[in-house]
């Protein structure tokens, strides 16, 4: 047997014989936990965690039966066969069967529900199958459509999970001593790894490396910390970020979210860095636990939910009012209360918008599947909604309006003159370093000629680190070249640097630094800003060897030795894509940390005009009154911080508009929070695309253009449905109740109404597909529940109006003026009532003359044009009897069109008028 064969052999052995049992034990006592529905934490994890926090850190490795440097690949994936994966509940798909529930609960289908069991119990059994069948197809429209849209969804979301960085180890390092006591051979252990790990993957016992932008994967003890600050407001709402250690030290902590050590699934870190150790995986997890707690009812419903909901409540009243009032005339005038029951339940379920929330659901699920073809994940499907609605977007300038590569273009000293030393010590600080490593610290480890020539590994010891944050705009490092001193290499923003330096490195001489060379350093800064390029300034100082841990107090009389100035170039989309969104009504506003200077070089480069320029500091000045009115004057805001960008988003909200909010950095993630549409890059970090709504896989921001248009044809198809219906319904009821009091029997049955109304959802199945007007698509729309009553109000009655002519047509010249010639009088009006109510489709979805100047995409015009030969074909047919009609005589067919051309004429007139009174959506 080969010495390898023996080594996976004996390493395999070792690590199966505790880790199983172990987690075993703790999976079946968190599995048992009883859920109490509360927002709470059951007292067994609260133990856990406790445990973990009070434990030493080797002490609770060996609990864990994991190591500094991590766990093996075969422990790793010993315990996930016990602990399942890193995933908690509302992240795994539905059932089918969930799912299919989920698309049957909604207010219409549940009271379409109860009217088909009034039906069946008053032994209408017609009715209630035909109210089945409506029911079933607003369903199962909706279940496939959904479906179709997630397996798009999650195709794509496969191409951009987020990773950890994890340690390996060789799983031979725990069988080497016993290989050598046995076989008196020496195994070769590989040093530990760092590898770039699927978050659902963690265990509990993997070792993992965190930084700033960093999502925390899993219920954490922090093992070392360094500057290590939390925020974690999604577990305790409180909105500081918390600073964390490798040691408890909060005496009166009363949860676990105040232990010092810990951290949480669910938080992110804000700046520092550390090394922490998984103790709980998914639904185990402190966060994993509330969210199984938590319902539906506990998520704000978002501003598209919300107008969905007031349009619906809107037609749900309007039935409310007016099915008890039909059932009231017409028991009175025609003494027949049963009938007259079932009829005004005909017309509750004529008035019912069942098929809404299939049409939301197919027009939302099109345009996912839509964007997922030009390499768009839609996170949430009300974003697609909102990205239509939106007509102002802000967005930050590194990486997504400029490249996601930035190119080290110039290395200078103060005077602008080439200098090797200056990025030596850039290299250094970005090659030590290790929290966030943004695009400017890998242009500067590009250059591997330096790595050759300063062989880091082996001349130079780090010695600690000051970690970067979005307030002091720096970092640092502090290495050792030679054991007799100390070395502190500082880069960040100039005029941040230039506030702890107190000298010049002037060749091998330092001077002070005057203000007259602080003039002089500025100008030759602002020179190099102008020409487009970014400029971060390099510092250092000499320090005894007396101490091994530094912090913010030392970053103090720097040496000022020069600047690196990087190339940022814009991508190749990022002007026509400006262009596009400014035709279709999105003003652009661009919020970046960046300094003015550059920030206008690369808006001229992009064809933005500069309506004005604020810069964060003059931003801290500004009440919120004062910002509100700023907003709305200026496009470019520079220099900011988080929380700038944060404000500006909620004052532009706070103005009435629907903001968008394009951004990849963690400094990015509040504003895309606070956004109505946040939007990131697959290179983002994880906080950013956490946050977002919609993550573009591909560079070119040209998708962004087609997003908006798929937005806003989306509302479009959505609101064709809601006219249509809202108008049509209301006529409806004008014609039956003056019908019913004027008639002698019902101008409908119940069964034909619902027949009727059946025919009607089948004819908008294909409004999703159909096409939108290009004029419709040119600004953003919203929501406006009062514009479809007062809609309702002025098309309403025009159907009415050739109802009635239809009734004295029937009445006068067929005389069907009697109960025994009822069955002619409802024949007549059901043909006209289903015509005209499918006309109005092709006659509301758009502000032209319909056929003509715009016509309806070929789905639509089949289905209309099917369900009318059906309206024809079934009281001409064999099953006229079976729905109590009758065939109509010759000379009812040649008022027919004249009829429909009268009402689509009618109709197109007061589309005219409508449009220049009250404009159209």
């Amino acid at each position: 047997m080969s010495l390898t064969v023996l080594k996976e052999v004996f390493a395999r052995f070792l690590q199966s014989r505790h880790i199983a049992r172990h987690f075993r034990r703790r999976r079946l006592l968190l599995d048992t936990l009883p859920q109490s529905g509360k927002r709470e934490v059951p007292a067994a994890l609260s133990k856990i965690l406790t445990e973990a926090s009070a434990s030493d850190a080797e002490t609770l490795l060996k609990q864990l039966n994991s190591h500094r440097d991590g766990l093996s690949d075969v422990q790793a994936e010993s315990i996930r066969e016990e602990v399942g994966l890193n995933e908690i509940e509302h992240e795994k798909p539905l059932p089918w069967w969930t799912h299919l529930w989920h698309c049957y609960r909604n207010p219409f289908n549940l009271l379409l529900s109860l009217l088909a069991v009034i039906s069946y119990l008053t032994e209408d059994i017609r009715a209630a199958t035909v109210i089945c069948l409506m029911v079933a197809l607003s369903t199962i429209l909706r279940f496939c459509q959904e479906s179709k849209s997630n397996k798009a969804a999650d195709a794509l979301k496969a191409m951009v999970s987020n990773t950890a960085t994890v340690m390996r180890r060789d799983l031979s390092e725990d069988a080497a001593p016993l290989f050598e006591e046995y076989y008196g051979a020496h195994l070769q252990v590989k040093p530990a790894q760092r590898i770039e790990l699927r978050i659902k993957l963690l265990v509990p016992g993997d070792v993992i490396l965190l930084s700033a932008g960093d999502m925390i994967p899993a219920d954490c003890r922090v093992l070392t910390a360094k500057d290590l600050f939390v925020a974690q407001a999604a577990m305790t709402g409180e909105s500081m970020p918390v600073e964390k250690f490798a040691t408890q030290r909060t005496v009166n902590a009363v949860s676990p979210v105040e232990l010092d050590n810990l951290i949480f699934m669910g938080t992110n870190v804000v700046s520092g860095s550390a090394t922490a150790v998984v103790i709980n995986t998914g639904r185990r997890t402190y966060f994993g636990m509330l969210a199984s707690s938590l319902t539906a009812t506990d998520r704000t419903p978002t501003s598209f939910q919300t107008g969905v909901n007031k349009v619906s409540w809107l037609l749900i009243r309007f039935m409310l009012v007016m099915s008890p009032l039909v059932l009231f005339i017409n028991g009175f005038t025609k003494g027949d209360w049963m009938e007259a029951m079932l009829f005004a339940l005909s017309i509750a379920v004529g008035l019912t918008p069942e098929m809404l929330p299939m049409i939301v659901t197919s027009t939302l699920a099109k345009g996912a599947v839509f964007l997922s073809r030009k390499k768009v994940i839609v996170k949430r499907l009300d974003a697609i909604q909102n990205f239509g609605a939106m007509d102002v977007l802000c967005t930050d300038k590194t990486g997504t309006l400029t490249q996601d590569k930035i190119f080290l273009a110039r290395h200078i000293d103060i005077w602008g003159d080439e200098s090797d030393s200056v990025l030596e010590m850039a290299y250094l600080n970005s090659y030590y370093q290790t929290g966030l490593k943004n695009l400017l610290d890998v242009a500067v480890l590009e250059h591997t000629e330096m790595r050759r020539q300063l062989n880091p590994a082996k001349n130079y010891r780090k010695v600690d680190e000051i970690p970067f944050d979005f307030t002091r705009r720096r970092m640092s490092v502090v290495v050792s070249e030679r054991e007799d001193h100390h070395e502190l290499i500082c880069k960040g923003a100039v005029e941040e640097i230039l506030s702890v330096c107190s000298q010049v490195r002037h060749g091998k001489n330092t001077e002070p630094l005057t203000p007259a060379l602080l003039s002089d350093i500025r100008a030759v800064t602002a020179q190099l800003n102008e020409e487009g390029l970014r400029v971060v300034a390099v510092a250092a100082k000499e320090l005894p060897p007396r101490k091994e841990t530094y912090g913010l107090a030392d970053e103090a009389n720097l040496v000022l030795i020069g600047y690196v100035a990087f190339l940022d170039p814009p991508k190749e989309s990022t002007a026509p894509a400006l262009k596009a969104l400014a035709e279709h009504g999105v003003a652009v506003k661009v919020l970046t940390g960046d300094n003015e200077l550059v920030t206008a070089k690369i808006c001229n480069e992009v064809g933005l005009p500069q309506l004005g320029t604020l810069l964060g500091g003059e931003i801290e000045g500004m009440s919120d009154a004062e910002l509100s009115r700023a907003v709305e004057e200026r496009n470019v805001f520079a220099k900011l911080t988080p929380a700038h960008k944060e404000r500006i988003v909620r004052l532009l909200r706070a103005n009435g508009h629907v903001v968008g909010f394009m951004g990849d950095g963690i400094n990015d993630a509040p504003a895309l929070r606070r956004a109505d549409i946040g939007i990131s890059v697959d290179t983002a970090v994880d906080i950013a695309k956490e946050a977002a709504d919609i993550i573009l896989l591909e560079k070119s921001l040209m998708v962004l253009e087609e997003g908006v248009l798929e937005g806003r044809r989306t509302f479009a198809n959505m609101l064709k449905y809601i006219k249509m219906t809202a108008s049509s319904n209301f006529g409806n009821v004008f014609s039956v109740l003056t019908a019913s009091v004027f008639l002698p029997f019902l101008p409908m049955l119940p069964m034909q109404l619902l027949m009727q109304n059946l025919l009607y959802d089948i004819s908008q199945i294909a409004i999703p597909l159909d096409h939108v007007d290009d004029e419709l698509l040119r600004k953003p729309q919203r929501w406006q529940p009062e514009d479809i009553g007062r809609f309702m109000l002025f098309f309403g009655p025009i159907s009415s109006i050739f109802d009635l002519t239809t009734f004295a047509l029937m009445w006068f010249v067929f005389g069907a003026n009697t109960p025994k010639t009822q069955t002619l009088f409802q024949s007549g009006w059901f043909i006209v009532g289903l015509l005209t109510q499918t006309l109005i489709v092709h006659m509301i979805r758009t502000p032209k003359l319909p056929f003509i100047q715009s016509t309806a995409a070929l789905p639509l015009l089949l289905t209309t044009g099917i369900i009318m030969a059906i309206g024809i074909f079934l009281p001409m047919g064999p099953l006229a009897h079976y729905f109590k009609l009758q065939s109509l005589p010759p000379l009812y067919f040649v008022f027919l069109p004249l009829i429909l051309m009268g009402y689509m004429g009618l109709t197109q007139l007061m589309k005219s008028w409508y449009r220049r009174r009250f404009g159209w959506q």
